[in-house]
C-alpha cells in the first residue's frame, strides 16, 4: 500500500496528495467514498470534480482506468443533490450497453448514501426491459444512462422529455463516433436545453473529437492527461510466432494457475467462436463474448467473470472498451490489434488501481508492422520473450518485410524479457473506471 505524507510533515521528494475531503464534495458522498476506502482522487478525479462542481463545460482526454467515471459522476451526484429540478436530471450517453451497465453500477455504488437513482437505457432486451425501462423514465431516475440508439426509440415515442435537463456527459465519445453514432448524438443534442453543462470524455483526441465538441460545448474547460502509454506496472511481452504455433503456447500459458482471471483478446468475432471451440476441445474452460450472443447471456457470462467463476474470457475489442473488472492478472492478444492504441486499451484490462499484471501478444509474419506501430506510439520496445525449443523455430522479426498495416521503424530483436510472474495486489488509489 502507498503511504502518503501528512500535509504537516510531507516527504521531502514527494508532493502532498490532496483527499477527497479536499474537493467539498457532500458530506453523504464522502461517506460513502471512506466506506469503499478512496481516500485520494486520481489525477482526472483532482483535475476534473472541481471545474465540474464550478458548472463548467468540459472535454478531457483520459484513458479507461484512470478513474474517468467517478471523475464526472461524483460531482453529478454532488449538483443533483443541491438541484431544484431532480427528476431526468442528468443524461450519460455512452457507445455500448456494458458500459451502460457498468456506470450504472458506480453511480449506485457511489450515491449508496444518498437519495441519487439512475436507470440504464439498452437495447438488446425483451419488452419487459422496455417497460422497465420506460416506468423508471417516467416515475423519476435522477441519471439516465443510455445508448444512443435506445434513447431516440424512447425519445420518438412522445412519452417523456428532457427540458430540465442540467448535465449531459458523452462517455467515450471517440467510440462513439467510430461506431457511427455522430448523427444519433446530434439529434439527441437538438432535443435537449441549451442552457446545460456538457461534459465530453474521449480516449484520443482526433480532429473529428475537436469538431463535436466545438459544436456542442460552451467554452470548455480542457483536460488532457498522458494518453497512449500503458501502466509502468504491466508487464508487457511479445512471443514472435507462426500461426500454427499459436494454439500449444496459449495452451501452455493458460496451463499456469498463477493467473486467476485472463482476458483473450481475437481480432474477429468469428476468431473467437473458433477459438473458444478450439479451448474447448483442450478441456480449458473459457467462455466466448461477442455480439451474437443474447443480452442475458452476455450479462451472465460477465457475472461469472467478475465473481470468479470463470476464469478466461475470449472476445474482440468491444471487451477493451466495454468491460470494468479489477482483478485481471494477463491479457493475451491472440491477434495483434490493427489500431496501436487498441493494443493500449485492451492491455489497460490488467495492472488497473495500482495492481500489476502481464499482457502478452502473439505476433505472427504479417502482423509484425502492427507489433513496429505499437511501439512507436508508447515509445519503448515490448520485450520478446524466446519461444521454448519444444514449438519450433520462431519467425525472424522483420516489420518493413509483413504485412498488416502499421508503420515505424525497424527495431532489433532482443531475446529475454520476463516470464510471467505473482503479482502484488496493493489497495487501490481512487475509485476507476
Amino acid at each position: 500500500m502507498n503511504t502518503t505524507p501528512t500535509p504537516s510533515s510531507p516527504a521531502a521528494d514527494e508532493p502532498v496528495r490532496i483527499t477527497f475531503d479536499d474537493l467539498e464534495l457532500d458530506y453523504d458522498l464522502l461517506d460513502g467514498l471512506d466506506v469503499m476506502g478512496f481516500k485520494h482522487p486520481t489525477p482526472i478525479q483532482e483535475k476534473a470534480i472541481p471545474m465540474i462542481l464550478d458548472g463548467k463545460d468540459l472535454i478531457a482526454c483520459a484513458q479507461t482506468g484512470t478513474g474517468k467515471t467517478a471523475a464526472f459522476v461524483l460531482p453529478i451526484i454532488h449538483r443533483i443533490l443541491n438541484a431544484d429540478h431532480r427528476h431526468l436530471n442528468t443524461l450519460i450517453l455512452t457507445p455500448t450497453r456494458e458500459l451502460a451497465q457498468q456506470i450504472d453500477q458506480q453511480v449506485e455504488g457511489l450515491s449508496y448514501y444518498t437519495s441519487v437513482n439512475s436507470i440504464a437505457i439498452y437495447g438488446g432486451g425483451d419488452g419487459a426491459l422496455w417497460e422497465q425501462q420506460q416506468k423508471a423514465l417516467k416515475t423519476g431516475a435522477d441519471i439516465i444512462i443510455a445508448t444512443p440508439g435506445r434513447l431516440i426509440s424512447f425519445l420518438s415515442s412522445g412519452n417523456f422529455k428532457l427540458d430540465n435537463l442540467q448535465h449531459l456527459v458523452l462517455d467515450e465519445a471517440d467510440r462513439m463516433l467510430d461506431m457511427g453514432f455522430f448523427d444519433d448524438i446530434m439529434r439527441i443534442v437538438a432535443m435537449l436545453p441549451k442552457q446545460r453543462q456538457t461534459l465530453m470524455f474521449s480516449a484520443t483526441m482526433p480532429s473529428k473529437i475537436r469538431q463535436l465538441a466545438a459544436t456542442i460545448l460552451n467554452e470548455p474547460e480542457q483536460i488532457t492527461l498522458s494518453i497512449s502509454k500503458p501502466a509502468e506496472k504491466i508487464n508487457q511481452q511479445v512471443y514472435l510466432v507462426y500461426d500454427q504455433q499459436k494454439e500449444p503456447l496459449l495452451k501452455e500459458i493458460l496451463a499456469d494457475q498463477q493467473y486467476k482471471a485472463i482476458l483473450v483478446f481475437c481480432s474477429t468475432k468469428d476468431k473467437v467462436k473458433e477459438l473458444n471451440h478450439t479451448l474447448r476441445k483442450m478441456h480449458i474452460p473459457a467462455k466466448a463474448f461477442h455480439s451474437d450472443l443474447e443480452q442475458a447471456e452476455r450479462e451472465e457470462i460477465m457475472r461469472d467473470f467478475k465473481a470468479s467463476k470463470l476464469r478466461i474470457l475470449v472476445g474482440t475489442d468491444v471487451l477493451s472498451r466495454g468491460i470494468d473488472v479489477d482483478g485481471i492478472d494477463l491479457v493475451i492478444n491472440y491477434d495483434a490489434p490493427p489500431d496501436a492504441e487498441d493494443y493500449v486499451h485492451r492491455i489497460g484490462r490488467t495492472a488497473r488501481a495500482e495492481r500489476t499484471g502481464t499482457a502478452i501478444t502473439f505476433v505472427n509474419e504479417k502482423d509484425q508492422r502492427r507489433l513496429a506501430a505499437i511501439e512507436q506510439l508508447i515509445e519503448k520496445e515490448v520485450p520478446r520473450v524466446e519461444l521454448p525449443e519444444k514449438f519450433g523455430p520462431a519467425p525472424a522479426y522483420n516489420p518493413r518485410a509483413g504485412g498488416g498495416g502499421g508503420g515505424g521503424k525497424r527495431r532489433p530483436f532482443r531475446k529475454g524479457g520476463k516470464s510471467p510472474g505473482g503479482h502484488n495486489r496493493p489497495r487501490q488509489q481512487g475509485p476507476r473506471s
